[in-house]
């Protein structure tokens, strides 16, 4: 028979606060991520909930809901109970750019999170459609120049809508910007040669690139990226105004998740972003890990909102 003291002990402690016999989670965990599968963000969230999974011993379902440059996934995330059986795949651009170029994106970033832990940093990277006949980012300005308003460049969210915003502010020429709900549509219509130009991360046009079916004309960064070591850096083509932007990638839970529920989703996400297998399966994505506490992040957090905010002012960016 149980020590009845022991049994005391227990049922005081349950009494006074949660009771840590029952950890969490105790059953699925739904991983909410903001845009149709095919991008960054989906293979993130797909590689990362996998080995929730085998740590947890419970099932991590994906939960792509696109729509509005990844807000309304991301507005979803934070209506969800705090209770940490939803967390959310935060997106730079739906967390930190969203904000400045929607009237009411359906979340207060700053507001309605609790930060877990960042995840994945990428760089941007500009490709074409083999008929878009420039081989350089000056030969790009150059053909835009020469034909205002004819080349379409496509985003799939505020980041490379704004990549795109930025190229055409520094080169004094005219695009028309063709947003898509995630990569996946807006990859099959560049490849189809729908639109001519896409502003992206490598995760979802690397492949293509390397086929050929796509031509890459540089990426964002201090240096090139190991992924793809052919594609120069903007800077390097001349474009440094361009050249530090990266996406990220973290997670996030709606404001109120209790503090120990966050301290476990902290430990099992830094873990899996610490795995050999993981930094195996990111490196062809372009995807770096970049995992810490979740005061680091809200802190970052803050601080990306605040830079972004600046570069859509001096943009003028709207959504479209």
């Amino acid at each position: 028979m149980r020590n009845p003291i022991t049994a005391a002990v227990l049922i005081a402690a349950c009494l006074a606060g949660p009771c840590l016999a029952a950890e969490f989670p105790e059953k699925a965990v739904r991983f909410v991520v903001p845009f149709p599968p095919g991008g960054g963000t989906d293979a993130l969230a797909r590689i990362l909930g996998s080995k929730l999974g085998e740590y947890w011993g419970q099932q991590v379902i994906i939960d792509n809901r696109g729509g509005a440059q990844g807000g309304v996934g991301t507005a979803v995330g934070a209506k969800a109970a705090p209770d940490g059986y939803t967390i959310l795949l935060g997106h730079s651009g739906a967390l930190v750019i969203n904000p400045h170029m929607y009237a009411n994106p359906g979340y207060d970033t700053l507001k309605d999170f609790a930060p877990v832990t960042r995840g994945t940093e990428t760089p941007f990277i500009l490709v074409l459609h083999p008929s878009v006949p420039a081989k350089s980012m000056k030969e790009l300005a150059q053909l835009a120049k020469q034909h205002p308003g004819k080349l379409t460049f496509a985003s799939t969210s505020a980041g490379p809508q704004l990549m795109g915003e930025l190229f055409r502010l520094t080169t004094g020429t005219s695009m028309v910007h063709v947003p898509y709900k995630g990569a996946g549509p807006a990859v099959i219509d560049l490849l189809g040669g729908h639109v001519g130009i896409m502003f992206t991360v490598p995760t979802s046009v690397a492949p293509h690139i390397r086929t050929g079916k796509l031509r890459a004309l540089s990426i964002s960064g201090a240096k090139r990226d190991e992924s793809l070591p052919e594609v120069p850096t903007m800077a390097e083509a001349g474009f440094t105004d361009l050249g530090d932007a990266r996406e990220w990638y973290g997670i996030v839970a709606p404001v109120g998740t209790p503090a120990n529920v966050i301290g476990r989703l902290n430990n099992a996400l830094v873990r899996a972003l610490n795995e050999p297998d993981v930094h195996k399966r990111l490196q062809p994505l372009a995807q770096k890990p970049v995992p810490g506490t979740p005061a680091d992040f809200g802190d970052y957090i803050r601080t990306q909102y605040v830079v972004w905010g600046k570069v859509v002012k001096a943009t003028g960016a709207k959504v479209n």
